[in-house]
């Protein structure tokens, strides 16, 4: 495919109306919802992976980042592939390789099989992303684009919400194995229909396509990718919005995606699927945060302080979480809202960075602060996980380690580090008052 689409049919007067973009989108959405299904399914059958490999808290965490080793390190291709190859065919060959890696997981004999499963789907399902930025694009008006972009972060989120308790309630009937199966197959008919009806561009469905696809910027560089990357990280913002977010999302997921569920169960004695409940809640309040602070920060003209207000009531909300065990169910769920909410901010990081650098490096810059996002719970995972195991007094049950207060409280205050982090890192960063800054 060339990377300057043919022009349009004069012939062709109509530009897509918006249902045939979001039926177009809609296959990619599919794809990122399955791709957030997987990133936190392993928190709900914690107890299942430990017992059926045999494995630790530290060994469970590697094996949970595994996904995110793979995400991470795709994020920059993502972006040469999507403009080289276009978006409909790296949807589909990243839905072939998820089933794949879906089904090596599903049925996997070992903790090796199981970690190279965890590797292909994390690398596959990041094209996700990227490819839905690229199809709102071509496919939606330029003002209709940080709608749909923030559409595309609740699709993700919703894919974390039926990793909860739904997952859970059929992993009780049917067994996890079973469970992973069936979302290999979903996985594979979403390739099918990538295939079949998405396209790249609406001329090639009969549609006049847009300005901003048809004519490439004016103020393009033609550079090397390195050197894009090196220029990327030049300015201040860049460098200093690619740790922040890290500590947002790695709260968010290291505590939904995958020590949540048995925190709650060992702290508050309630059930895996009650507990599934309570970090289900976390996520759909960040899915309902996420496009209304973008819209709130686009209103108000403003980055930096909505962004500084989001990030320390999540952070405050997170020191409630570890350190005030004692709350009932009601006042836990309460701050999981709300710290859900805040924790929305983290979505002005891609419009704040975008805005830090020339024009021309707008996906470079995208691919590296959503590279950023995802290192939080690729290396608090892990983290925690170690810790819980430093720190366990050695007791069993069914065969599955069982940590103390104190060695959850020791694993989380990792996380709460990093988003303090987060915190003072952003009283540095230059507002950009939602314009392109001068370079």
């Amino acid at each position: 495919m060339k990377n300057i689409p043919p022009l349009a049919n004069p012939a062709v007067n109509s530009l897509p109306p918006m249902k045939a973009g979001l039926f177009v989108w809609g296959f990619g959405a599919v794809f990122y919802l399955l791709g957030f299904f997987h990133r936190v399914a392993p928190a709900v059958i914690t107890g299942e992976l430990m017992q059926e490999f045999a494995i630790s808290a530290a060994a469970l965490g590697n094996l949970s980042a595994l996904y995110f080793y793979s995400y991470v390190a795709m994020q920059i291709p993502t972006g040469i592939l999507a403009d080289r190859w276009g978006p409909r065919r790296l949807l589909t060959l990243g839905t072939g390789v998820a089933a794949l890696g879906t089904l090596m997981f599903a049925l996997a004999p070992g903790i090796l099989w199981a970690g190279i499963g965890r590797l292909l789907i994390g690398g596959s399902v990041a094209v996700a992303f990227v490819c839905l930025l690229k199809l709102a694009a071509n496919w939606f008006a330029p003002s209709r684009f940080a709608l749909v972009s923030g559409l595309a972060l609740f699709c993700g989120i919703m894919g974390a919400v039926f990793a909860g308790t739904p997952l859970r309630l059929f992993v009780d009937i049917f067994g996890w194995r079973s469970v992973v199966l069936f979302s290999a197959a979903i996985t594979v008919l979403a390739g099918v229909g990538t295939w079949l009806f998405v396209r790249d561009y609406p001329h090639e469905k009969g549609f006049k396509d847009f300005l901003i696809t048809a004519k490439p910027a004016a103020s393009h560089k033609k550079t090397g990718y390195i050197a894009d990357i090196i220029q990327v990280f030049s300015y201040r913002n860049t460098l200093l919005l690619f740790i922040i977010p890290g500590g947002i999302v790695g709260c968010l997921l290291t505590f939904s995606g995958l020590w949540g569920v048995p925190y709650l169960t060992t702290m508050h004695g309630i059930s895996p699927a009650k507990a599934a409940s309570l970090t289900s809640a976390l996520l759909v309040a960040w899915a309902v945060g996420g496009p209304v602070f973008g819209w709130l920060s686009d209103k108000l003209k403003n980055r930096k302080r909505l962004y500084l207000t989001g990030c320390a009531v999540a952070a405050a909300g997170w020191i409630a979480i570890v350190y005030l065990p004692n709350l009932s169910l009601v006042q836990l769920l309460f701050v999981l809202l709300i710290t859900g909410f805040f924790s929305g901010s983290m979505i002005i990081s891609f419009a704040f960075a975008k805005e830090s650098v020339p024009p021309y490096l707008a996906g470079t810059v995208s691919g590296v602060i959503n590279m950023g996002v995802m290192m939080g719970p690729m290396i608090l995972q892990p983290l925690v996980g170690l810790a819980l195991d430093r720190l366990w007094t050695g007791e069993v049950l069914a065969g599955i380690r069982i940590y103390s207060a104190i060695a959850y409280r020791t694993g989380f205050t990792l996380m709460l580090a990093w988003i303090l982090l987060s915190l003072l890192l952003l009283l540095f960063t230059r507002e950009t008052g939602c314009r392109q800054m001068p370079h």
